[in-house]
């Protein structure tokens, strides 16, 4: 570009009406898009121009070098329309040519080329103007010495936001979407402009008028892919304002890029916007590699990166033809890389790495790295730069930025502002990195809490769904357990700490700890609600939660429910399928403080089912609760053909309503009940005779269900356990309980309230070997206090043909 001397008055732009030729070519060279402009200035017809070659419809010659005498020379406008017509440019290019048809009057040319990429065919857009006619305007103006075609990335002329609000309609007329696509590339990659002097310019735009602008002296910027002309020098105080706008254009770049990345926490979405960012406007081909803790959610990568060192190529973002380096370079591959490779200088150095121009024994070496596949083709010739992904100076990353060999090599102001970029891009990153992180510790902890139920308990099969959050963070403080308790009873639990994240789910961990731990001691539920809320108290002011605690006698078919604060349970009849939302008094959530629990009971009989769940899967923000509790109800009561996939027709049916946010815990239980000839129960004096009649009383019972084979041992365990309670009486009551089930339960009642430990007994001693032996020979066992003393129970498996059947 050649300077001239400075005007010493105002220079004026050109305002008026510029007619368009606006050409759609598609990937096999053939015209898609014909305009009334381009029939116009080049001849032919739409008619006859749609589906030709277009370089048969376009006779143009190569840029203009010194073509007529009243234009100064432009030279090295980049390469002429045949080359981007001939599919040899894959960044925007601009520039004047000689239209030479026989048997026409020789005329210049403007022309400004956008290669398009995306899914439809169009991959060529070509905008043209009549020189000759602009150069009369300006010759009737009177201020302009020459003009020559060129893009502007940040316009700032009166009238820019129009332009960009009516560039489509300079643009073929097409689908929305398609027209959206090749707009949104344009606007990306600069708007095409006329270069009046040097220091005016005004855009091309089709059919309406440019308002003038006075004394604009802020120098043309160019952009980043416009070859400068070195036909002259420019003038000092010119090459100033050249090198000033060049600098000010970087950093509109680098504000630009930084904008445009880093809108989402998600370390997928934040990797492909850092990738998107710099293509096609800085580099044509983008890969970035990242280390294989990063990808892991693990911590902070520790020491520096080797040869050994894994990275993943996790984005690729090109400009060439779709699916050219899909085979070659996959996403997803990890490899190390050499220390002779300029990635390997670039990681260990945490500087970025230029290379003018990739040699063959460059590109060789390079391929060299890529077992049966030859990169070569892809990466020879081109210019590289390697900028590391740095945060808190440890490198978790690089990107690998190519430009085609028709394009400027990468320099040295392009290593600083790659250098910056990725600096932007590495802080980014890592913030994405420690979100991800700190959400997989978030999981882990709450998977770990969560406890694994049990599927079928004496009388009672469970199953059970958790679904974290989507919207508000995936941790929350939702749980639900089961609970054996003595009698053949099982507690039921469904529970939901208030807020999301770390806090909250270590507070449910506590929680179900401490209801696991009362549970054991046999309180009612009103009573258990009332020290959970008293322990939360305790442990501060914060913890806020509601809970759903409920007790299932098999035996006598009965539910004793408290609820604090909770969404109510449902059940579902086993005689007519009926569901009911039920009625439960309802207390504060646990930690308020001052507010009675009050404990409901519920008649229930074999097969009905009790729905529990935690707010998430019926709560919808904006909308009325009882729409999803009326949902959960006549979804609940759908047939099913098993728990599980009762458990599905719930979620199916209440979690695709959309806006779901938090964290979502569902429990149910079958109730099935025992039937009271399967349970045999006897009470004993604390006399040691009793030990003899205990195992003839099991022995008698066992032979009456058809359980033989067993005898023996559960003889045995009966003996030891009643001999235990005799021999250290507290009330004289001992109680003794047989449950037949999926398993032969065995419980010994008795009113001391001090619990039997294992005990190591010697050869010579004559106690403590009543719990070995119990230890040994049952499937399970353990203790409990009760509110009158403590219950010792056993359960033996029973064989098939024993079991009783449900």
């Amino acid at each position: 570009m050649d300077s001239g001397t400075p005007p010493t008055s105002p220079q004026l732009a050109v305002a008026g009406r510029i007619p368009l030729a606006v050409v759609v070519v598609d990937g096999d060279g053939l015209v898609s898009h014909w305009s009334s402009g381009a029939r116009k200035l080049f001849g032919p017809a739409k008619e006859e121009a749609v589906g030709r070659s277009a370089s048969d419809l376009l006779p143009v010659s190569g840029a203009l070098e010194q073509s007529y005498e009243d234009y100064d020379a432009f030279d090295e406008l980049g390469p002429g329309l045949d080359a981007p017509l001939t599919g040899r440019t894959a960044y925007p290019s601009a520039g004047r040519a000689t239209l030479s048809e026989p048997g026409r009057e020789r005329s210049d040319v403007l022309w400004w080329a956008y290669p398009l990429v995306g899914p439809g065919p169009e991959r060529l857009l070509v905008l043209a103007a009549d020189a000759a006619l602009l150069h009369q305007a300006a010759d009737d103006d009177g201020s302009v010495e020459r003009i020559a075609p060129g893009f502007a990335l940040h316009t700032d002329f009166p009238g820019a936001d129009e332009l960009a609000r009516r560039l489509p309609e300079i643009l073929p007329s097409m689908s929305v979407g398609e027209s959206a696509r090749i707009v949104a590339q344009v606007l990306e990659l600069g708007y095409p402009v006329l270069e009046f002097s040097q220091h005016d310019r005004v855009p091309v735009t089709p059919d309406w008028g440019v308002p003038r602008r006075a004394e604009h002296r802020a120098g043309r910027r160019r952009h980043p892919l416009e070859p400068v002309s070195p036909a002259q020098p420019p003038a000092p105080e010119f090459a100033a304002d050249l090198e000033y706008a060049a600098v000010r254009e970087r950093l509109e770049f680098l504000n630009e890029v930084s904008g445009r990345i880093g809108s989402s926490l998600d370390l997928a979405r934040t990797i492909q916007e850092v990738s998107a960012a710099v293509v096609p406007r800085f580099t044509d081909v983008a890969g970035t590699y990242l280390r294989e803790q990063v990808i892991a959610g693990e911590g902070f990568p520790d020491g520096p990166p080797d040869e050994r060192t894994l990275w993943h190529r996790v984005a690729l973002e090109h400009v060439d033809q779709p699916g050219r380096w899909d085979d070659v370079v996959p996403v997803g591959e990890s490899m190390p890389f050499p220390a002779h490779t300029p990635f390997f200088q670039c990681m260990t150095s945490g500087e970025p790495v230029l290379v003018p121009r990739i040699s063959e024994q460059l590109g060789t070496a390079i391929a060299s790295q890529f077992e049966k596949r030859d990169i070569r083709p892809l990466i020879t010739g081109r210019s590289m730069l390697v900028v590391p992904l740095k945060a808190r100076n440890v490198v978790l990353g690089f990107m690998i930025l190519l430009r085609h060999a028709e394009r400027a090599e990468f320099n040295d102001m392009d290593r600083v502002t790659g250098a910056e970029l990725a600096a932007r891009a590495g802080l980014v990153l890592d913030n994405a990195r420690m979100y991800t992180y700190q959400e997989s510790v978030a999981d882990t902890l709450q998977d770990s809490m969560l406890p694994q139920v049990a599927p079928r308990t004496a009388g009672c099969d469970t199953a059970t769904r958790y679904l974290p959050g989507t919207l508000l963070g995936r941790v929350g403080g939702d749980w639900f357990d089961s609970i054996k308790l003595p009698g053949s009873r099982t507690a039921l639990v469904v529970g939901d700490v208030m807020g999301h994240g770390l806090n909250s789910a270590a507070m449910m961990g506590q929680l179900r700890t401490a209801v696991q731990t009362m549970a054991a001691l046999d309180l009612p539920p009103d009573q258990l609600l009332r020290s959970l809320d008293d322990l939360a108290q305790r442990l501060g002011e914060h913890y806020l939660a509601t809970c759903l605690y409920a007790v299932y006698d098999p035996i006598r078919g009965e539910l004793l429910m408290a609820n604090a604060g909770h969404v109510p349970p449902v059940v579902v009849r086993s005689a007519d399928g009926r569901s009911e939302l039920l009625d439960l008094p309802t207390g504060a959530p646990i930690g308020v403080g001052g507010v009675p629990f009050e404990t409901a009971r519920v008649r229930v009989e074999p097969g009905d089912r009790l729905i529990m769940c935690t707010d998430g899967l019926v709560e919808v923000r904006g909308q009325d609760i009882g729409v999803g509790l009326a949902t959960l109800c006549e979804s609940a009561a759908h047939p099913a053909a098993s728990m599980d996939d009762a458990c599905d027709t719930i979620i199916r049916a209440l979690n695709t309503r959309g806006g779901r946010k938090d964290d979502v815990a569902l429990l149910m239980a079958r109730l099935n009940g025992i039937a009271a000839e399967d349970v045999a129960e006897w009470r004993l004096d604390a006399d040691p005779r009793n030990a003899g009649r205990a195992r003839r009383l099991v022995r008698e019972r066992l032979a009456l269900w058809g359980l033989p084979d067993v005898s023996d041992t559960v003889e045995l365990l009966v003996s030891e356990v009643v001999t235990n309670a005799i021999r250290h009486p507290h009330g004289g009551r001992i109680e003794l309980r047989l449950v037949r089930a999926e398993a032969l339960l065995c419980e010994v009642v008795d009113d001391d309230h001090r619990l039997p430990t294992l005990l190591s007994a010697g050869p010579a001693d004559e106690s403590g070997r009543g719990l070995r032996v119990l230890d040994a020979l049952a499937r399970e066992w353990g203790t409990s206090r009760t509110g009158n003393g403590k219950t010792v129970w056993f359960d033996v498996a029973l064989p098939a043909a024993g079991r009783r059947a449900r």
